[in-house]
């Protein structure tokens, strides 16, 4: 007997699949698309067959609207000399009803723009999304994110990201994270959200973060580069990081991970982010053990020789565990 479960399962991620292919569709067509956009999508037809079928049956429909279009304005001569907008609006929404037609209603959202775009990536995965207006955003692992690029506004609703943001004091970029909002003024800034604590670290320029709601912007602050504000619990602070500090939390983006001083439980937990099995610290006593180390993202079997040969700990594999003790 079928699995009902399963069957929702894999129609989801079909759907999944086929709203994707739509965004890459959407990009190529009103973005300006780059050869880092190219190798992105290039890599993601690589990663399975059925990435392939969903955008090869996306672009037909696409071909068959625009040529429907073509055929609109030979047959209304006074529509030639019409505004380029209104050619790429009447374009753009023909296809995007042509399209959910094929991907279903909930795919809409992903051609009209009006709600916005999300962006993931896996455990261990990395993405650079450059905006129309020069703006860039660096996904870390495990990254869940929404943009509306009409209104400058990215939800963050797990992971971490760097923003790099063209600044516009008419309209200002704001991220929103675990309930608070995060406003450029002109900025550099890493954010990252482990849903029960919320971290922003102004690495340049300055930003304002404050509350999600308005009326509760009594913990609010203008931060300045090395300000590290830090929201869990419903507690609110602002420390300062030095210039090194903030280097070493962005070293993911050089597919490295740096620690100074950090205990082995960290280390570990820092890790696990990034990869599929996962370190476990059986024992308390060497969990607080200090070390300073400089790991690739992906570098399970580095950390297992370094406490296997260097700290003098036992390792053992238990399937997608990693067992470490005395």
């Amino acid at each position: 007997m079928t699995n009902p479960i399963s069957c929702e399962q894999d129609a989801e991620a079909a759907q999944n699949v086929r709203m994707r292919a739509a965004t890459w569709l959407q990009r190529s067509q009103f973005w300006n698309w780059s050869e880092a956009d190219q190798i992105e999508l290039d890599r993601w037809l690589a990663e399975s067959s059925s990435h392939q079928v969903a955008y090869i049956r996306i672009k037909a429909v696409w071909n068959r609207t625009e040529r429907l279009t073509a055929l609109r304005q030979s047959a209304n001569p006074s529509r030639k000399n019409g505004s380029r907008f209104g050619r790429t609006f009447f374009a753009r929404a023909i296809a995007a009803a042509a399209i959910a037609a094929l991907i279903g209603f909930t795919g809409i959202r992903y051609l009209t723009g009006t709600v916005g775009t999300t962006w993931t990536t896996s455990v261990g995965g990395r993405r650079t999304l450059a905006l129309p207006d020069g703006s860039k955003i660096e996904l870390n692992t495990s990254t869940v994110l929404r943009i509306n690029g009409d209104q400058r506004i990215a939800w963050l609703d797990r992971g971490e990201a760097y923003f790099q943001i063209k600044h516009d004091r008419a309209h200002p970029f704001v991220v929103i994270a675990s309930g608070r909002r995060v406003v450029d003024i002109g900025t550099k800034f890493l954010v990252r959200d482990d849903g029960n604590r919320l971290e922003v670290s102004l690495v340049e320029g300055r930003a304002r973060i404050e509350s999600e709601k308005v009326r509760a912007n009594t913990q609010a602050a203008i931060l300045t580069p090395g300000d590290v504000a830090i929201s869990a619990g419903g507690s609110f602070s602002v420390t300062k990081k030095s210039a090194t500090n903030l280097a070493n939390e962005l070293s993911w983006r050089r597919d490295l991970l740096v620690f100074d001083n950090a205990t082995l439980v960290d280390v570990a937990t820092e890790l696990n982010r990034y990869n599929q099995e996962k370190f476990i610290i059986a024992d308390p006593n060497i969990a607080r053990r200090k070390i300073d180390a400089s790991i690739p993202t992906h570098g399970v079997q580095a950390f297992k020789r370094v406490v296997r040969d260097f700290l003098g700990l036992r390792v053992e594999d238990r399937g997608q565990e990693i067992i470490v003790s005395r």
